[in-house]
């Protein structure tokens, strides 16, 4: 018989049928056989013992470790198999096992750091994953702390494509656990907190891990921190006993939520404040915490102390955007995030507040405005109408009186510099009537302007509240002096009354404010121990420049008919301050003739001033008087002083400030026939000060306020008045004949007689100006009309004679004619009639 015909086709199937049988021999024996396993699977099943109570085998666990760092390639492999033996145990509920698995994992972890770390990463995060999804809280929380010690290693080679979102998610969800078992609860919560610390800790400072700063994960991380931070007083409630104090203090959600809190900010750079802030803003606001404000305040206490310092204002801002995206939230709400704002940007100055200094008042005062008009209009649309919130006022005023609170106390840890130029800024934003400041008008407008214009100058009594400025020409500048001046002749006391206030505050920069803050008549000024010190050239340029528009402001603040007890405190604070703070020689002369001069109101009373306030001046003048004596130690000057009080005392005590100055004033209902002894004589005063050095002819001059532009601000200007500067300015341009006069030798006495004579004649223009100004408030108006109107026609006639002068008409090509008196004038044709040359005609 022939062989079967094999072909090579038949040949190569049957080859790999054989193989094919040879290879599952081999794999089935190994598969039964341990002998025959990888020795990688057997080295990771030695270390698991028969009864998951006897814990892992510690000599096979070294075994294990000693064979992956002589083999760092076998990693990944030994990581997926534990991975694969976990997920099996965990189905099988052999939790015993699964604590082993992860222990071994862990010691793996701290032990190997090659370059094939990664592979066995992701077997071990899969691990730790499959532990966070289990219900039961003991997996959780093993999975947990394995991932808190794998967070805490030092990666040697960074990872590209590793992902913690789950965790992110997870954790955060662990922090909000409800468990019903209080203690296992807390044990959630804080492996939650533990696990958002790890997470942190490995991406935060990872440029090649996913941007943990992204709101995504911000927005889960900080809630979850807070919402523990906010319930510290459910873990405050139990009372452990002394010896567990100390644990349970460390196991304590609220703590710990605080580190990882603080942790998180203080590794926040300049670009990932915001994403780290809105979340705190926005979990405030849902939950209702700026109402009690206490949790808010801690919150950015917090944030404040752990931030660095340079990053201060970035807070400040966000804190200023909230604000004002509230703008039309319950006035509560304003005034918990106007509070925060206090306390952090009190923190914040001591550090870096930046470019944030004006914009923090700048809103505030917005903020301030807005709410003055919340509270006038009664609603946040500016009409009510079906459906509109009705606001409370006196919600508002608590919102406002926080907002003034924090420019403040804001204002006070500012240096110098800064705090003069707020100063100016919130000057600037007070309404005032004048041709450059416009003001809303109606009565409406009226109530606006001036709720406006006492917030505004609260707000500036804040500021400089405290202040300290050697020179007085820095402190008040002319532009500030003239605009918080113009506001004191504003008929509202409360107005007054603040600008007396903010004057005082400039003024005082020795602490001797509150010694003044009673009037009397002490006997001996040395118990006050006021503290005086010389008066420095700047401010004596100062009272120079601006002393005659002070006194004038305070002599007309004491004609004011509805001054109560604390205008004359201020203005007796205001005055005493005068004498310590910048008074020289010059100024206690003008000083003792302003007080003679509200003495002279108070007995002619022009003003038809009440009793009490006639009273009152006398009462001002006894105790001024009595303070600027013991201040000049003249000796003859405090005889007179003390000789008039005491008549007063024994007399006339209606006219001290001991019987005016009190709940129940005793007032004396006859006025009008004070005798001579009862006052304080000028003749006498000028007398005994003249003999002491003082400059004797000016103390025997009246004093007259001047009449200044400032008068345009008030609302109380009258037609007179306008009239009066009208001739002021008349009067001056007039002109006068002057007969020329030999020149005399210039001696000594020359000089000082020139000098006094100037003061003289400067008196006798002031007295005539008076004059002038009380015939025009006194006339008839049909009188001053005529002498209105023959001005007019007086100035009219005057303006005719001068456009006759300089006013020609154009020569006329026809020539001229002769007009009467025999003088040529010049008379126009029109062009139609003139009669060109025959070379101009084409």
């Amino acid at each position: 018989m022939s062989p079967i015909p094999v072909f090579p086709r038949q040949q190569a199937a049957l080859a790999l049928a054989g193989s094919h049988t040879v290879l599952w021999f081999f794999t089935s024996v190994c598969g039964c056989c341990g002998a025959l396993r990888p020795r990688y699977k057997r080295l990771v099943d030695n270390i698991f013992p028969e009864d998951p109570e006897d814990g892992l085998v510690k000599t096979n666990m070294e075994k294990l470790t000693f064979y992956a760092l002589s083999a760092p390639e076998k990693l990944d492999r030994i990581g997926a198999y534990l991975s694969e033996r976990l997920i099996r145990d965990v189905g099988r509920h052999r939790y015993g096992y699964v604590c082993i698995a992860m222990e071994a994992l862990d010691q793996l972890l701290m032990a190997c750091h090659c370059q094939s770390i990664n592979l066995f990463v992701e077997s071990f995060l899969k691990m730790v994953a499959k532990l966070l999804e289990s219900e039961k809280p003991n997996l959780q929380i093993l999975g947990t702390n394995s991932f808190v010690k794998f967070a805490n290693i030092e990666e040697d080679t960074p990872s590209y494509h590793r992902s913690y979102d789950f965790f992110v998610s997870r954790f955060s969800e662990m922090c909000h656990s409800s468990h019903d078992d209080l203690e296992i609860k807390t044990k959630i919560r804080m492996s939650g907190i533990k696990g958002l610390q790890g997470v942190v800790r490995k991406t935060v400072n990872d440029e090649l891990q996913a941007n943990i700063w992204d709101p995504q994960h911000m927005d889960k991380i900080v809630p979850s921190l807070l919402f523990n931070l906010q319930h510290v007083e459910e873990a405050e409630s139990r009372s452990p006993s002394p010896l567990q104090a100390p644990e349970k203090e460390k196991e304590n959600p609220a703590e710990l939520a605080e580190r990882c809190l603080r942790e998180l900010l203080g590794r926040a750079a300049f670009g990932n404040i915001k994403n780290a802030i809105k979340p705190v803003l926005i979990h405030l606001d849902n939950h209702s915490l700026w109402e009690p404000k206490v949790f808010a305040i801690r919150c950015f206490k917090i944030i404040m102390y752990s931030i660095q310092p340079q990053h201060s204002h970035l807070v400040i801002q966000q804190l200023l955007s909230h604000l004002d995206a509230n703008s039309r939230s319950a006035a509560t709400v304003r005034a918990g995030i106007v509070e925060v704002l206090s306390e952090a940007a009190v923190i914040a100055a001591t550090g870096s507040v930046g470019p944030t200094v004006l914009e923090m008042f700048n809103t505030l005062l917005r903020q301030l405005r807005l709410s003055i008009d919340y509270a006038l209009t009664g609603s946040y649309d500016g009409a009510l109408s079906l459906g509109t919130k009705i606001i409370k006022e006196h919600e508002e005023r608590m919102f406002q009186e926080a907002v003034i609170k924090t420019i403040g106390s804001f204002a006070s840890t500012l240096p110098t510099y800064q705090r003069s130029e707020v100063i100016l800024f919130i000057m600037s934003k007070v309404p005032l009537p004048s041709l450059h400041h416009a003001v809303d008008s109606g009565r409406a407008g009226e109530n606006r302007n001036r709720l406006t214009q006492i917030m505004l100058l609260k707000s500036l009594l804040q500021v400089s509240t405290g202040f300290q400025c050697s020179n007085m020409m820095s402190a008040l500048p002319s532009n500030f002096l003239d605009r918080l001046l113009s506001t004191a002749l504003m008929e509202d006391a409360e107005i007054r009354l603040f600008v007396l206030e903010i004057l005082i505050s400039f003024i005082d920069r020795h602490g001797n404010r509150h010694k003044f803050s009673t009037i009397s008549t002490l006997s001996d000024i040395s118990v006050l121990k006021l503290k005086v010190d010389k008066c420095s050239r700047q401010d004596t340029v100062f009272m120079k420049k601006h002393s005659q528009q002070l006194y004038r402001h305070i002599y007309l603040s004491c004609k004011e008919e509805t001054n109560i007890q604390k205008h004359y405190e201020a203005l007796y604070g205001l005055l005493a301050l005068i004498s310590i703070e910048l008074a020289n020689e010059e100024v206690v002369v003008d000083l003792i003739r302003l007080v003679l001069a509200v003495q002279d109101v108070a007995q002619v009373n022009e003003e038809n001033l009440p009793v009490y306030n006639r009273c009152a001046l006398y009462a001002l003048g006894a105790a001024y008087l009595n303070l600027i004596s013991q201040l000049t130690t003249v000796p003859a000057f405090c005889q007179h002083i003390h000789e008039v009080i005491e008549t007063r005392k024994k007399e006339a005590p209606y006219m001290l400030p001991e019987d005016v100055f009190v709940e129940r004033p005793r007032l004396s209902q006859n006025l009008d026939g004070v005798v001579i002894e009862f006052l304080f004589r000028q003749s006498k005063i000028s007398e005994v000060l003249g003999g002491s050095g003082y400059n004797s002819d000016r103390l025997c001059l009246p004093y007259i306020p001047q009449l200044t532009d400032e008068d345009r601000l008030s609302k109380r200007k009258s037609i007179g008045e306008t009239i009066s500067l009208q001739v002021e300015v008349e009067s001056r341009n007039s002109p006068e004949k002057e007969e020329r006069v030999p020149a005399e030798e210039i001696t000594y006495e020359t000089l000082k007689k020139a000098i006094v004579d100037s003061v003289a004649v400067e008196e006798q223009e002031r007295e005539r100006r008076r004059q002038v100004v009380e015939k025009f408030q006194k006339a008839p108006f049909e009188e001053i009309a005529a002498h209105c109107g023959a001005r007019a026609s007086l100035l009219q006639s005057r303006l005719n004679q001068i456009f006759e002068i300089t006013i020609r008409p154009p020569p006329s090509p026809s020539g001229t004619i002769t007009a009467a008196y025999g003088q040529p004038q010049n008379h126009s044709i029109p062009v139609y009639e003139m009669k060109f040359p025959d070379l101009c005609v084409y």
